[in-house]
């Protein structure tokens, strides 16, 4: 028994290979994304609904009630196949290449909270841009049925939001909103998957284990990232959904400060944290779904290989 203890022990030490990296965060992202998808429709409507409704007070529990009314239960799910697509690229790359760069590193010297904040970053940068046309497919397609008729875009689905936007905008309007993504992807990289990782340690020298251990771990570092990253994500909706002024033909938002500050200015910095509790609940609930999917994952190759 102590022998075959020992040697799960190694395995679990020891640098998983590129490919099961990647692909188990892929997976993960996946689950963990099928279940929060309505409450990431909930949160980028009430966002963008404080921009249409500046200054009004927002109830999220009055706003997903009065949004099943108009839309339906199935309207949470809009753009869900966008949203899996992200997760394909951006979860998968995110994660997978976090954990590249760290294991590469630790051949080198000692893995600190320093250098997993240095690779957590790269890979959260690197990601966003990879999912940035995702990305904007999944916030147009999330909010394209709260407009008004004559301002729907009407999409079909994910294959025909891009391809429509690609020919209508142009391909470059896919990385339109990339400053505050790939910003937010930054932050995020920084504020979940490093402090996930190093909540890890920490839990565990309390006595922490297993399964308790990464739900404690995930949820920890899905609040702070939550509350770092959310003026970014209310930039990034802003300015993936915007649209020309109708008189002098200019885009409101031009950059992720110059967003922010605009918001701040005119309608107070609550504003940018408008839809900050279905905010949390997806980003805290996907921490923990995906993590979760991810240790098991990992675990099932670990005794297999």
């Amino acid at each position: 028994i102590f022998s075959i203890k020992q040697k799960l022990l190694a395995m679990a030490s020891k640098p998983l290979p590129g490919w099961v990296a990647f692909s188990t965060s892929g997976v993960g992202g996946i689950f963990g994304w099928i279940f929060i998808h309505p409450v990431n429709t909930l949160a980028i409507r009430m966002n963008l609904a404080s921009m249409q409704n500046p200054g009004a007070k927002l109830n999220f529990f009055s706003f997903a009630s009065q949004t099943v009314k108009t839309t339906g239960i199935m309207g949470l799910y809009d753009g869900l196949g966008a949203g899996i697509w992200r997760q394909i690229f951006y979860a998968s790359s995110r994660y997978g290449l976090f954990q590249v760069l760290r294991d590469t590193l630790a051949k080198y010297r000692e893995v600190d909270f320093a250098s997993r904040l240095a690779c957590a970053t790269a890979a959260g940068g690197m990601a966003a841009l990879i999912s940035c046309p995702c990305e904007v497919s999944l916030v147009r397609l999330s909010n394209d049925a709260t407009l008004e008729p004559s301002l729907r875009r009407n999409y079909k689905g994910v294959v025909d939001c891009a391809r429509r936007i690609a020919q209508e905008e142009g391909v470059t309007a896919f990385w339109r909103g990339s400053t505050p993504f790939v910003t937010r992807a930054c932050l995020v990289g920084a504020t979940q998957v490093a402090t996930y990782d190093q909540f890890k340690a920490i839990y565990g020298k309390f006595g922490v284990k297993g399964s308790a251990n990464v739900v404690a771990s995930s949820f920890t570092a899905g609040l702070v990232y939550s509350i770092i990253t959310m003026p970014f994500e209310s930039a990034k909706n802003r300015m993936a959904s915007q649209k020309p002024d109708p008189e002098t033909g200019k885009l409101p938002y031009r950059g992720t400060l110059q967003t922010i500050q605009s918001v701040a200015g005119k309608e107070g910095a609550t504003a940018l944290y408008n839809g900050f509790f279905p905010y949390f609940l997806r980003c805290g609930g996907h921490t923990v779904l995906m993590f979760f999917a991810v240790e098991e994952l990992q675990k099932m190759y670990r005794k297999t290989a």
